[in-house]
């Protein structure tokens, strides 16, 4: 079994259709799926992964292999026990966003250029991917990048940040995770993983699946606020990164998250179509469309300060807890 790989080029031809269900399934069936023949220029990827990769060997490495966590390691080997690393994610990783800009990595040539035009490139694809998931709902076309900019078209407050990690050789994988399960908090993340080095599973009908490396391709889940806004037709899929001996797993993943003032909620649209459905179906169950909203309404910043403290944790209370607050 493997995640759906979407010929994203499609779209603009005969099989336009063909391509718009399997995003559908991807989102409504997996959570994930890989698109291939996205438009970002293979020249630039090419040259993401080499700054990324000469980044870490001058800026990050040393810092690393000096951390708490690998202390942590290495004093549990040395006690010969069968215990595991707790609450400890065997990676390393900084943000990129426009607001830290003046805090990017700066001994690298051609760093902070290149990942300023990927950003750019990332951001443009996030806004296509909106719109086909828009398409796919039957919402307004813009409906989604409208919500996460709280419900502005013209202003751009939305957060669009870069996670660049890397998870680095561990001698002992059995007794640490590259990083814990959980679900993405935000909205559509895009995510350009390792041309070789695996790791990265996700969580399907039970059962732990990897999501192959396929050269240059991205990779898009779902967030927890695209569950929401399509009254949970789409599902935010857990997803982990295992710690491996060999190789260092490179992984940027990007992400277009409402503004942290944005107001979320299942879409009326949505929930006004469920209830035509369930009125034409005579279900007696269906008394009002306000019965069929299956989240609450929040503002993005209070879930996040839930989503802070609970990020490892069964996501279904988060949405309860920031329906209390």
């Amino acid at each position: 079994m493997a995640i759906p790989v979407i010929d994203f080029s499609k779209l603009n031809g005969e099989e336009r259709a063909k391509t718009l269900a399997q995003i559908a399934n991807g989102c409504e069936e997996w959570g994930f799926f890989q698109l291939v023949n996205h438009g970002i220029p293979e020249e630039l990827l090419e040259k993401v992964k080499k700054v990324s990769s000469e980044c870490y060997k001058n800026e990050r490495e040393e810092g690393f292999k000096n951390s708490k966590k690998v202390k942590m390691l290495e004093e549990l080997v040395e006690k010969n026990s069968n215990e595991r690393l707790e609450n400890v994610d065997w990676e390393d990783v900084f943000l990129l966003s426009d607001e830290n800009e003046n805090e990017w990595p700066s001994k690298t040539a051609e760093f902070k250029e290149t990942m300023k035009e990927y950003r750019a490139e990332l951001r443009k694809l996030a806004a296509k991917v909106m719109e086909i998931m828009d398409e796919n709902l039957g919402l307004p076309k813009g409906y989604i990048k409208k919500a996460f900019n709280g419900g502005q078209n013209e202003e751009e407050t939305a957060f669009f940040g870069t996670k660049v990690s890397h998870y680095p050789p561990c001698p002992n994988p059995e007794k640490v995770i590259g990083l814990r399960a959980h679900t993405d908090a935000g909205g559509v993340i895009l995510l350009f993983q390792d041309d070789a080095v695996g790791g990265l599973q996700i969580l399907k009908d039970g059962e732990w699946i990897h999501v192959q490396p396929l050269p240059n391709s991205i990779v898009i889940n779902t967030g927890d606020q695209i569950e929401v806004l399509s009254n949970g037709k789409y599902k935010s899929a857990w997803h982990r990164v295992l710690a491996t001996p060999d190789g260092n797993r490179r992984s940027i993943a990007s992400f277009y998250n409402p503004s942290l003032k944005a107001t979320i909620s299942p879409a009326p649209e949505l929930i006004e179509n469920l209830a035509a459905e369930k009125e034409e179906a005579k279900d007696s169950s269906s008394s009002s469309a306000a019965a069929e909203a299956l989240y609450p309404k929040f503002v993005f910043g209070d879930y996040m300060n839930i989503y802070a403290a609970q990020k490892f944790l069964p996501k279904e209370p988060r949405f309860h807890a920031v329906k209390a607050t």
